[in-house]
């Protein structure tokens, strides 16, 4: 009864792309390039989760820090006014 009625999709022409063949470059040292990509790969990757690592670390001592800090003055400010009664 209440059906969308979709847009006709309109016909692309069609060109005919003839392929050029390319020599590849030779390697100089040859030694394959692909290993030492996959390599670059999984440094990258280790780097980044080392240092989000080390983020969550600093992270976490800076709140134990602050933590701690809060801790001392309120139990400085309990000590402080038990010793004026």
């Amino acid at each position: 009864m209440l059906r969308p009625k979709l847009p006709d999709t309109p016909t692309l022409p069609t060109t005919t792309v003839t392929p050029q063949h390319t020599q590849a470059p030779a390697s100089s040292a040859g030694r394959p390039v692909a290993p030492r990509v996959g390599v670059g790969v999984g440094v990258v990757a280790a780097v980044v989760v080392v240092g989000v690592v080390f983020t969550a670390l600093l992270a976490a001592v800076a709140v134990s820090a602050v933590s701690v800090a809060v801790v001392a003055v309120v139990l400085r400010s309990l000590l402080s006014s038990a010793h004026q009664r």
